[in-house]
């Protein structure tokens, strides 16, 4: 690209020399076209200011589509101070100009210059149409501003260009990126003739919101309206999939994507990698990966933190080493992936190393994030002083997420003090969280401090804190069937019971399972307790898949919390006693079990 781009370069200056020879001034057609592919570069910054000179010569600086292409030209190379004196140069009251510098700043992310010209050319009266709006709504989404974006809505209403469609999109896009989807599927709703980026917008804002479900039946509206998807709703609605779950219509949208043509696409590619692997496809992730004909920093992470999920973590370290290799430069997101995958294979050499590349080498300092894997490496690995240790000196101020981690690291060492210590920490800075209590419950339960298990349930009912209530769901042609602990609400609740009976039983029998009591959380007799591990969520989705997923495919179940000890021991034996493959995913990884072995080592 950059060669095409040179060569281009070139051969304009090559003609431009040959019609200045030949006394031939070149118009109002001409300049705009050269200027339009001076790219920044040394060489072509050197020609652009050239040109400039030739324009003001040649009083070409009052054509406002002449200096529109200046002022583009500036704006590429973050120029804005000579972008804004050529705008006021020649007493520029031109609209083309103005908003040609408006959107020229909101591309280059100079979100608040694009708000700051709007407000002057309403200050000089100057004429708003629908070239200016798109890009300032855009802007004031990006900052975050709802206030600058409501004001921009009143705006659009009193110059009567809300019914515009270009204008209309993005005031969808600007509502669903402020999180105000209320509004945006206002807007949306009242769209006469939508396009296919009317329904990007919406799609891509619910997607990046999580409301998933909502996102894949809007996807269905849009194909049902007859209007054609384009890479960008491809991209976002592979996200979708893997947020949700749904694997089988990211496969049916991955085939549409490859008919279309879109998965030459890096977004769309980024996406299906990202879709494989969230899925706990991670073999088709990396398939998706190797077929892509180019690849960027997203790529590489999103395959990269693909593996550690998937209980695969050497195999991240791989495609990290692959990624420097290449020349891809790591960023800060891949960091956090790469410091997951170390903590989830208990590779604690390499994620000290790894942690201590960040700034050395990358010069990237480590956020929250970064903090909070080292610590849970150095926690799951029995370090748990070190990771207090690496806490005290850390220059970011923790945040919840790190806290957890340290929480989580004292709940499986049983480090009783410590872990009142982190609770305290997270409610001072969450009090709506569940998490502290929950896990300081199951701290004190699991050493049989029932009276202490009693009086954080009865502090959680007084705070009003309520904990997320774990469901699992497996997926059986096309249906999500969704279990609780427990739940016979289920049509085929007594049968679905007597498989999971069954499969106590032959685990039992066949392979010496015990229940480990440890992980009930009542203080009741050992059968009680048995019998309440025996019914949990994950359990009753495993009978479930038992009973209906064809035998040669996967079961595969999705639980919303953690898999408690007991549960992952069990399914383990499961899947030696059945033959089966079953791949389940909880809140933390994926865990591919096969002949009584799980991908995570019982290392999670």
């Amino acid at each position: 690209m950059r060669h095409r781009a040179a060569s281009s370069l070139s051969s304009a200056f090559e003609n431009l020399r040959l019609m200045r020879s030949n006394d031939i001034i070149p118009d109002h057609f001409v300049l705009p076209t050269i200027l339009s592919i001076c790219d920044g570069s040394e060489f072509s910054t050197r020609f652009a200011l050239q040109i400039h000179s030739l324009v003001v010569r040649t009083g070409f600086d009052f054509n406002p589509f002449v200096r529109s292409s200046l002022i583009g030209f500036y704006a590429r190379c973050s120029d804005l101070t000579a972008a804004k004196r050529v705008l006021n140069s020649a007493g520029s009251d031109d609209s083309v100009s103005w908003n040609s510098l408006i959107g020229r700043c909101s591309r280059g992310g100079f979100y608040s210059d694009a708000l700051e010209l709007f407000v002057e050319m309403r200050k000089r009266d100057l004429d708003l149409d629908e070239f200016t709006f798109p890009p300032v709504l855009n802007s004031s989404a990006l900052l975050g501003d709802t206030f600058a974006g409501t004001s921009l809505h009143a705006s659009v209403i009193r110059t009567g260009l809300e019914a515009h469609i270009h204008v209309a999109n993005a005031l969808v896009d600007m509502y669903a990126k402020l999180g105000s989807l209320t509004c945006a599927r206002g807007i949306f709703d009242r769209i006469e003739g939508k396009d296919v980026v009317t329904w990007t917008s919406l799609i891509t804002g619910l997607a990046r919101l999580g409301n998933h479900d909502s996102a894949l039946n809007l996807y269905h509206e849009m194909l049902l309206s007859r209007v054609d998807p384009d890479e960008f709703v491809t991209a976002a609605v592979l996200s979708s999939c893997a947020g949700s779950t749904a694997l089988e219509l990211g496969r049916q949208i991955h085939s549409a994507a490859v008919r279309l043509g879109f998965d030459s696409f890096l977004s769309v590619g980024n996406s299906l990698v990202s879709m494989y692997a969230k899925t706990g496809s991670i073999d088709e992730a990396r398939t998706a990966f190797d077929g892509m004909a180019h690849r960027c920093a997203i790529t590489w992470t999103a395959l990269l933190v693909g593996y550690a999920q998937n209980g695969r973590g050497k195999d991240s370290l791989v495609i990290y080493d692959e990624m420097t290799r290449t020349g891809v430069r790591p960023d800060y997101v891949t960091f956090i992936g790469l410091l997951f995958a170390c903590s989830h294979a208990g590779l604690v050499e390499a994620g000290r190393a790894h942690f201590e590349s960040m700034e050395k080498k990358y010069k990237i300092p480590p956020g929250p994030d970064h903090y909070a894997c080292m610590i849970d490496l150095l926690g799951r690995s029995g370090r748990v002083e070190e990771a207090v240790r690496l806490l005290d000196r850390s220059e970011t101020e923790p945040d919840v997420t790190v806290w957890k981690a340290l929480l989580a690291a004292c709940r499986i060492h049983r480090h009783v003090s410590l872990a009142e210590r982190a609770a305290e920490m997270v409610l001072k800075l969450d009090p709506a969280d569940a998490v502290p209590y929950v896990m300081l419950s199951n701290l004190y339960s699991r050493a049989k401090r029932w009276a202490d298990v009693a009086r954080i349930r009865a502090l959680m009912k007084s705070r009003n804190v309520t904990k997320e209530p774990g469901c699992s769901w497996v997926g059986v042609g096309g249906e999500m069937h969704v279990f609780h602990v427990e739940d016979r609400g289920h049509p085929r609740a007594a049968e679905i019971y007597r498989k999971a009976d069954e499969m106590m039983g032959r685990i039992r029998e066949e392979e010496g399972y015990v229940a480990d009591t440890g992980w009930a959380l009542q203080d009741e007799e050992e059968e009680g307790k048995e019998r309440g591990l025996a019914y949990h969520s994950e359990r009753l989705a495993v009978a479930f898949g038992l009973l209906e997923a064809p035998r040669a495919a996967p079961i595969r179940v999705y639980k919303n919390l953690r898999v408690c000890g007991d549960c992952h021991v069990a399914i383990k034996l499961v899947t030696k006693v059945y033959g089966r493959v079953i791949i389940l995913r909880d809140a933390n990884c994926f865990h591919h079990m096969r002949d009584g072995l799980c991908s995570c080592g019982d290392y999670w």
